[in-house]
């Protein structure tokens, strides 16, 4: 049983101090690998775990095909002003190859899970001779996993999985007595910039989790494009996540005077403080009709673009 931290009670430099001490004590001479992936989340982890081990940590940035607009530049730019050095590693083939021809979800979420952490982190670990992987789960990744709403990738204690014994190497986890509020508190006692420990939430499966369907190249394309399209224009609001969502099924439109079965986009905007519940965004008309005519010009073949105005529950933050 996890004891939850809540924001109210959270000693952000206590915690800091604890989860330093902690790392290092649990490596003790050796080396670990913390899985970056520009989230708030990771960043955290990524940042603690340079405190503790310094060097003996690698850092690594997957780069699986299913990232957002310009993400591993900006992973690594911001993590270079901080001095930290971060390995970009292309596995984009081995993700897609992974993903061909799923359809359901949860097998797309566990060929992600699978290809992550057995393959791709199984392989950099035993290259780098360290026996732990440092990474950024939360308590919200644990609750939604263990209630069946949908399984988080980075979740495995919970579910009786023992990473050792399944990938070869110890997974540590300091954030799951937190939030995605309280993991902001620490961003900010941790003297993180602005523009990353305030960034809004991605998901793990990444991309993976905003296309409805196969996750071909081509299609997580049209739901990057999208995806950058939507956070353009609501970057200035104060909701916790935008984002937008590829649906499977082709719908009716119409192009130059003829009927066209074209690609749909959904838009998703949330007011949140901790993900567990949501509600959307009251986004001005303007800025929905300015999102709209956007996408409709730049993501090939979309003939319609929606927004989701049902809340959390009955509705998830993500779509898959």
């Amino acid at each position: 049983m996890i004891k939850e931290i809540r924001v109210t009670e959270l000693d952000p430099e206590g915690f800091i101090a604890a989860s330093v001490e902690d790392i290092r004590r649990t490596v003790g001479d050796g080396r670990a690998v913390t899985a970056l992936s520009g989230g708030v989340d990771s960043s955290v982890v990524t940042v603690l775990g340079h405190r503790a081990l310094g060097d003996r940590l690698r850092v690594v940035f997957v780069e699986n095909g299913l990232m957002r607009e310009g993400e591993a530049a900006e992973v690594v730019r911001f993590f270079a002003a901080l001095g930290i050095t971060v390995e970009v590693v292309d596995a984009r083939e081995e993700f897609f190859s992974a993903l061909k021809g799923l359809t359901d979800p949860e097998e797309k979420r566990e060929a992600v899970t699978q290809t992550f952490y057995r393959e791709v982190f199984g392989r950099i670990v035993k290259e780098s001779g360290a026996r732990y992987l440092l990474q950024g789960t939360i308590l919200t990744d644990v609750d939604e996993t263990v209630a069946g709403v949908k399984r988080q990738h980075n979740v495995f204690a919970q579910l009786g999985i023992d990473p050792e014994e399944a990938f070869g190497y110890r997974i540590i986890e300091p954030l799951l007595p937190l939030r995605k509020d309280g993991v902001r508190v620490v961003g900010r006692a941790l003297s993180l910039p602005e523009g990353l420990f305030d960034r809004i939430p991605f998901p793990g499966p990444a991309l993976a989790a905003r296309v409805i369907g196969e996750c071909t190249p081509e299609r997580v394309e049209a739901a990057r494009k999208a995806n950058a399209v939507v956070e353009r224009h609501l970057k200035t609001t104060k909701a916790f996540q935008y984002l937008a969502i590829l649906h499977e099924d082709r719908v009716t439109g119409m192009r130059d005077g003829k009927r066209q079965f074209g690609r749909q986009i959904e838009v998703r905007c949330w007011d949140s403080t901790d993900a567990r519940t949501a509600v959307p965004t009251r986004v001005p008309y303007e800025v929905l009709e300015a999102i709209a005519a956007e996408i409709l010009t730049q993501v090939p073949d979309v003939v319609s673009v929606t927004y989701n105005i049902a809340p959390k529950p009955p509705s998830t933050i993500e779509a898959i």
